[in-house]
Formats: structure tokens, sequence, C-alpha cells
């Protein structure tokens, strides 16, 4: 096409913009803490054949996800869309993810004619199943999960499908909540459908479609420009999640990243974990998305977050593992997995990029599930899920409290958990000492305590990082594992990393998320900042001392004994540090 760029960078803006709508409309509207302060929602824009064009700035890690969901879509009701219907699935094994994650797909017609589709997904709270929010990482078969849901008409012509409504309304233990987020994803694509008729109206439909096409090539071109820059080979890297819960045995996630003649990757999930029997099997969809976000991290900014960028990254992943799980493998606790293919990707890419890539995270949120009923035999459900860390980076520290780097989420407002639901939150602070040391130090962990006030209470942890730290980078050290812990009667006693149990009243749940890892060699970390991390409470003058070799009295750097402190390790390095690659 003749393309004249200052309309293509309005068309450019423009879906981005209604993107972005689409989100605010969920966050205006929601009616769960986990879509409305969490922020566990993604909204983006498909072309008329389904693929994806823009993005709004929500969950990387649905948001890759979207075309084989999509795909599953047309392949049921390509010859029979029509204006005002609306599809929805969530099925892991049509193109979904996890159960709770229920994708609505609003298709747009203009002069007749279908031109696009809005795009909005939502976790919802609960989809029933066997535990209140369906998102146990002990249930051991999809079946145990919840209400799976193929690709079906919410809406036909603009008219609610009441049988389906009914169907998921008895199913779920807050229905309420949930078709009360089901209508925020109706608003949202409603808003996304207004906002691009009008564009369709400034600049003509065929017009924005050769755009959106155009917009595809172009994300492309810029990624096989960028890869081209790489060397060439192949780069391999292996991290590992705890266990499933049943089995202590380690979960090895390994991945071989080859960069190709023609700007493009090839990446080789083989040698990964096969199936597991805990629900932390990642479906083929989701480890895909994972992939390609760990890549766009590392690409020029500019690059536009759509399918063209997918089109350069090939991947495998073997059946029936871990990362291709089959039915009716369970897949609830996937997220887990998610972050550790992110971990173990940026790893190979490190060795690729290794000015654009930070040691590991936190490992992902944890997830404390507590649920149970009030007084007046009404449930409440709580999905916390705690953010954390980021690793040292090349040039700063890692972060902390903050969103993984794979996700777009919030933590929750202890005022928003504890006027909503029977529980008090007695602790929500850092973890002294967390942090793995490197001249660029990694974030420190979150610590959150939680009092139970109901009579009893369903508790679900899945949580990890216990036994295999985040890795450091560079010579950095990795972070401080995490811990769980539940107190009785004042009786303190920890707990695994994955659970399933029942507490009463009283009982005090404690969760401390890993540290991240650190970048680039502790001996060279400026005193002056391992003083302020001192005196900010962050890390100990013990943890000072032992870590990075600085010696800290009375509040202040002692310089002569820091440097003979320091002479003494560069000539006897510390051991134990985990060493880049595995």
């Amino acid at each position: 096409m003749n393309v004249d760029p200052i309309t293509f960078a309005v068309i450019k803006s423009g879906l981005d913009a209604i993107a972005d709508d689409m989100a605010y409309t969920v966050v205006r509207i929601a009616r769960s803490e986990i879509v409305k302060d969490v922020m566990d929602f993604s909204a983006a824009l498909c072309a008329a054949d389904g693929q994806m064009v823009a993005q709004a700035k929500t969950i990387a890690q649905h948001l890759g996800a979207i075309p084989e969901a999509m795909q599953a879509v047309l392949a049921t009701f390509d010859g029979d869309l029509h204006d005002g219907d609306v599809v929805i699935m969530n099925d892991p094994y049509h193109g979904g993810m996890h159960l709770p994650d229920i994708f609505m797909f609003v298709p747009i017609f203009h002069g007749g004619k279908r031109r696009a589709f809005a795009v909005v997904i939502c976790h919802h709270t609960d989809v029933g199943g066997r535990v209140p929010g369906s998102n146990a990482s002990d249930s051991t078969e999809i079946y145990q999960e919840g209400l799976r849901i193929p690709p079906l008409k919410l809406y036909e012509r603009g008219t609610l499908n009441t049988t389906l409504e009914a169907l998921i309304r008895i199913n779920v233990r807050v229905p309420d909540r949930v078709w009360g987020d089901l209508s925020a994803q109706f608003a949202a694509a409603q808003v996304g459908r207004r906002a691009l008729e009008k564009l369709m109206q400034r600049y003509g439909a065929d017009e924005v479609d050769a755009y959106m096409q155009e917009l595809l090539d172009y994300a492309e071109r810029m990624t096989r420009a960028e890869i081209r820059t790489w060397p060439r080979g192949t780069w391999h890297f292996t991290d590992y999640i705890d266990d499933d819960g049943f089995s202590d045995a380690p979960i090895p996630i390994r991945v071989a990243i080859t960069v190709r003649d023609d700007g493009s990757l090839l990446v080789d999930y083989a040698g990964s974990s096969p199936q597991v029997r805990g629900a932390i099997n990642a479906t083929l969809s989701f480890t895909h998305s994972l992939t390609y976000l760990s890549v766009r991290c590392v690409l020029a900014k500019e690059v536009p977050n759509n399918v063209g960028m997918f089109r350069c990254v090939s991947v495998r992943a073997p059946e029936a593992s871990i990362l291709n799980p089959v039915m009716p493998g369970p897949c609830a606790a996937r997220a887990l997995t998610g972050y550790r293919v992110f971990d173990t990707m940026l790893g190979a890419l490190a060795q690729i990029v290794p000015d654009k890539v930070p040691a590991a995270g936190e490992g992902g949120n944890s997830v404390i599930c507590i649920s149970g009923l009030r007084p007046n035999r009404q449930p409440f459900i709580i999905v916390d899920m705690i953010c954390g860390a980021w690793g040292g980076r090349p040039n700063k520290d890692g972060l902390e409290a903050v969103t993984n780097a794979s996700q777009n989420l919030s933590n929750m407002p202890v005022e928003i958990m504890e006027a909503e639901h029977p529980v008090r939150i007695e602790e929500y602070a850092f973890v002294p000492d967390s942090c793995g040391a490197g001249r660029y130090r990694g974030g420190v962990g979150v610590r959150r305590s939680y009092r139970i006030l109901a009579d009893e209470a369903l508790l679900q942890m899945r949580t990890d990082r216990v036994k295999h730290r985040p890795y450091g980078l560079a010579g950095g050290e990795p972070g401080g594992p995490s811990r769980n812990a539940m107190e009785v009667d004042g009786e303190r006693r920890l707990l695994p990393g994955k659970i399933t149990t029942r507490v009463g009243r009283g009982t005090l749940i404690v969760h401390e998320q890993a540290g991240a890892g650190g970048f680039g060699d502790p001996l060279d970390r400026d005193a002056a900042a391992i003083l302020e991390d001192c005196l900010d409470g962050k890390i100990s003058a013990a943890f000072a001392e032992r870590h990075f070799g600085v010696v800290i009295a009375r509040g202040i750097v002692d310089e002569a004994a820091t440097r003979r402190l320091r002479a003494s390790r560069r000539a006897a390095p510390l051991p134990g540090a985990v060493p880049d690659g595995r």
C-alpha cells in the first residue's frame, strides 16, 4: 500500500488509545477486587481476520494468548458472526489459559462487513470447581477446576443468551461479582466498538483495514531488524519450580534460543519437565504468550505490541509436558509455570543481550486465597496476588513491592481487603536482608500477615522459590528464599510452598515472598548506597559486612575496615553464589 506516515502514526496511536480506554472502562465498572484493584484483566483489538493489532497496557501474560483463543472462536463461528454477537470462552484446551480467565470477543461491523474484534479478558473471582477461587494448585484434573466454557455466544444479534447466563450463575459461588465483571467486559468492548467505528468514519473502513495490516508488517520488520544485530548461535538456560505440591522433586524448565540469519528466533523447550500431577501445567497458548513477552522485553520500546512481533518467534514445546499438557491435565495455577518460563527465557537472553536483562525477580506473584462463609452464610473469597521485587538491573538496583515484569498487576490495598472480608492484615512490610547482593542489588521481598476473623476458612497458597532462589547475573548473588508460616495459639510452624488446608478463627497466616537476585559483583557496590539501604532498614549491618564487605558501625561506614575487608574478599571470593547459566 501507499503509506502516509502521518496517517499511519495517527491510526496507530488511535488504536492504542482505544485499547487503553477499554481497560479504563473495566477498572471503573468491575465488581471484584481482583479486577478493579489487583487489575488482573486485559484488553486488545484484533483485525477482521483475528490478528491482534493493538494491546492495552494490561497483563502481558494474557495478551500473547489472544491469537490462539481468537482462532478457536473463528473455527467455531467464522461463518456465523453478526453485529450484536458476543462470544465468550475460557477452556484451556480451546486456546484459553486457565478457567478463571474468561475471554470475551465482540465482532465490530462497519458498512455491513466485519472489520475487527474487541477483546477483553478478566480473571474472575470464582468459576466453580472443588475449591473457592477455582485456582488451587492441588487439583489433579481439569474437571475439578470449575466451569469449562468452549466458544459460545453470550449474546446473539444483541439478545442475551439467558440459558448460558443461568448456567454460569448457578455454577459459581459469587454470581453477582462474576456477572458484574462480565458486564464490565461487555461495557469495555462496547467502548472499543464505538471508538473504532468513529475512526473508520473519519478515515474510511478500508483505509483503516489496510493500515492495520501495515502496522503488523511494520512490527515484524522492526523486530527482525533488531534481532539481526544479535550474535548468531544457540544459548541455553535452565531454571526450576520447587515442586508441584505432590512430589518434592524439582521441576526443570529448559530453553534453547537460536538466533537465525533471517532475524527470527527458534525457542525450544525440549528437556523441560513432563506434565505434572498438580495444577501448574501451562497450556501451549500460555507458553507462547510468555515466550513472546520475554523477547518483547529486550526489544526497543518503539516496536509495536502486536502479532507482527510474534511472527518472528517460533516456539517448540514437547507434547504432554508441563508447557504443553494434554487432557485432562489441570492448569488452574499455571501462572507459576509462566513466571518460571519468563525467568528461564531471560536467563538465556542475558547471554545474548546482557546489557538489557536484569537478574531474576521474586519468581512471580504469590497467590494467597482465603475463603469461607460469613455469619449470614454468604460466601467470601479473597484472591490476594502479592507483587514483589525486580532483580538488579545492568545499571540500577531492583525495585520492590511492584508488579512482576511479565505482568501489570497491583497489590491489593489493605483497607479494601479488610473492609470487604473477615480478615485483618497485621503486617505488610519489606523482608530485611532478602535482596540478592550485587553491584546493583535485587529488590527486597514483601511480607503479609493475615489474621482470620471468620469462624473457619479454607486457605490455599501457591508460592515458590523456597528451594530454588532467584538467580543473580554477572556475579550477583541469588535473592533470599520465600517462606510460609501459620501461627495458632501463639505457636508458629512452617508451611510448604503449596498447600490447601482448613484454618480456624484467630489463625495468623504469614507469607514472605522471595527477594530478587543481584547484578554484578557485590564488592563493586557503592558504600554510600549500602549505608542508605542499612539506614532504611532494607539490610542489616551484618548483611552489609558479609555480602558487600562494607563495615558499618554507629550509623557510618568504617572506610578503613571496609578497604581491608574488600581487599581480602577479592583475594578469596565468597563461596556459594549461583553461577550464571545452569
